[in-house]
């Protein structure tokens, strides 16, 4: 089996996907949990809305870059 991996989450040095995880579970209230146990000891209906929430958000993004980038032109 392998080894468990308990580092310290740095919550101000984070990539941008994940800075948008975190504020995803501090918006649904999942944060405090995911600090003290870990991604792991969130339900499978916890991080697939977290996961959800996140597609939802890309999109989001992506569309509105499309739309300035037309803009632009």
């Amino acid at each position: 089996m392998g080894k468990k991996r308990n580092k310290k989450i740095d919550l101000n040095n984070l990539k941008p996907e994940e800075e948008m995880k975190y504020e995803i579970a501090s918006e649904l209230g999942y944060l405090d949990k995911v600090l003290t146990s870990g991604w792991q000891s969130l339900t499978a209906k916890e991080s697939g809305r977290i996961g959800g929430l996140i597609t939802k958000r890309k999109r989001e993004l992506k569309k509105q870059s499309e739309v300035e980038k037309e803009q632009v032109k």
